[in-house]
């Protein structure tokens, strides 16, 4: 442990997960490192949910994390009903499942509001801060492992402090975190970014070490999830996002190696964005939240030039690939505080390309991206909406069916509107793009409708629009109908 806890007066402080969980009370509010789903502390609340699932102990509590974590965290507090409150954003099905039958409260916040909302209290006192670490430093200082996320938020604001040092995480990692944090109102000043490569932080996120309640050694690795192969569909949404890009570049809206990429997270994203493989683009910027495997194979293709992130969350194989070319990649990749990779002063600064995925986008240009049917949370806004708004290019990818075929991605109305019309500038699906930019809201439905959806809802939605025109109206729509195609695919299942 000498390599991992340099402070010496800090191994003292070395626990088992099973003590540890001890401190945790009913009815204090935790935050955890983590984001989508990496780096996030794994041992303690095994401990905690095999402790309440042996004595029957009643301990509810508000979990706080960066992003969505692992089935380690979420799912083994949630199964045993340890989770009352939980912010900001999540992926997993068994905190879904209860979310969604009212058992556990859910507010689904921006991500780069999030910490600054945790530091002025929005969520009450923050008990305890666990956070998974590669290492402490001589000044007991963590160096994180994976991911960043809300970590230096969640420190400064905590009680205290429990660190779970992951001795499955590579001691190399140290020197790829590049940790700024914020002056909070009215103290703010600019943030001194200006590239995707600039290094304005430390390498660890500093810790008064007297904060320091317990530490306990783990091995568990994280619970990565596999891609998706890339379908006939992704590939096709990838084609029009390239030529798409192509014809800017042309036209001189962009240089010639594009603007810095931002990619939301999961299998849709991961293949939009390895299509830019095939593709005449060199020497890209990535300034984004997550790092996935097809930023990899963009780094090792040498097309992109720096990769700035605040996790690397790639498959099993990706992991793989990273711990073996660790060296490498650090040349390549910065990790940073959540407030700073999704910072809209930043990303409105360096201009991004945003690159989201959408649930369902309607015939205006509104986007859907977090509720099945207007009232069952999937996961949550994350951090698009971080970049869709002040993004250079807000981009929102989605097939254009869903269900095998039995509903259709593009809608008279979205059941719930996360990203408005003004947020949005092109749609893709496999059947084509919509650029919405510079267009009323009727010329944007005619395109949407007749670029992006499937042919087998384009007489339905075509049939629709030209009703709602005769009704007239800037935004015309016939509201007993907009919303009955939701309707439809509840009674019969589908919308055809």
């Amino acid at each position: 442990m000498d390599q991992r806890i340099k402070n010496r007066e800090l191994r003292k402080k070395i626990t088992t997960p099973q003590k540890a969980a001890e401190f945790i009370k009913d009815g204090m509010n935790i935050a955890t490192s983590g984001f989508t789903p990496s780096g996030y502390p794994k041992a303690i609340p095994l401990a905690l949910a095999e402790k309440v699932k042996k004595t029957g102990e009643k301990i509810r509590i508000g979990l706080l994390t960066g992003a969505s974590v692992g089935d380690e965290l979420d799912g083994a507090l949630a199964e045993q009903g340890i989770i009352a409150k939980r912010y900001p954003y999540q992926t997993n099905k068994p905190i879904r499942d209860r979310i969604n039958a009212g058992e556990t409260a859910y507010a689904d916040i921006h991500l780069s509001h999030f910490p600054q909302q945790v530091r002025y209290g929005f969520f009450g006192k923050i008990d305890i801060a666990i956070i998974e670490a590669a290492a402490i430093t001589e000044e007991g200082n963590i160096i994180p492992t994976t991911s960043v996320g809300a970590s230096p938020a969640f420190t400064r604001a905590a009680d205290k402090i429990m660190i779970e040092i992951n001795t499955s995480q590579p001691l190399e990692l140290k020197g790829i975190h590049d940790i700024y944090q914020l002056q909070d109102p009215p103290s703010r000043k600019p943030i001194p970014l200006t590239k995707p490569d600039d290094r304005i932080g430390y390498p660890y996120i500093p810790v008064n070490p007297d904060k320091i309640q317990c530490i306990v050694i783990t091995d568990i690795k994280d619970n990565v999830r596999p891609f998706a192969p890339v379908d006939e569909t992704s590939r096709k949404m990838a084609g029009h996002l390239i030529e798409f890009l192509q014809n800017e570049v042309k036209k001189g809206r962009l240089p010639q190696n594009l603007l810095p990429l931002q990619s939301g997270v999961g299998s849709v994203a991961n293949a939009v964005l390895l299509g830019l493989l095939e593709s005449p683009f060199q020497n890209m910027d990535f300034y984004s939240e997550v790092i996935q495997d097809s930023v990899f194979d963009l780094i090792d293709a040498e097309k992109i030039r720096i990769a700035s992130g605040t996790s690397i969350t790639p498959s099993e194989e990706g992991l793989i690939r990273f711990y073996n070319n660790i060296d490498s990649y650090k040349n390549k990749i910065i990790l940073r505080p959540q407030e700073i990779s999704n910072n809209p002063e930043v990303i409105r600064r360096l201009g991004s390309i945003a690159m989201n995925t959408a649930i369902e986008v309607d015939i205006y240009g509104n986007v859907n991206s977090t509720n099945i049917m207007g009232s069952r949370m999937m996961n949550g806004i994350g951090g698009s909406g971080d970049f869709a708004r002040n993004a250079y290019l807000s981009i929102f990818t989605t097939p254009s069916t869903a269900k095998n075929g039995d509903i259709s991605c593009i809608v008279p109305m979205v059941s719930h509107v996360d990203h408005t019309e003004h947020d949005v500038h092109v749609i893709v699906t496999e059947q084509g793009i919509a650029d919405l930019r510079g267009l009323s809201p009727r010329e944007r439905a005619e395109v949407i409708i007749e670029n992006c959806a499937h042919p087998d809802y384009k007489p339905m939605l075509r049939d629709y629009y030209r009703r709602a025109v005769e009704n007239g109206g800037h935004i015309p729509h016939i509201m007993k109908e907009a919303l009955s195609w939701h309707e439809r695919f509840l009674e019969t299942g589908s919308m055809k």
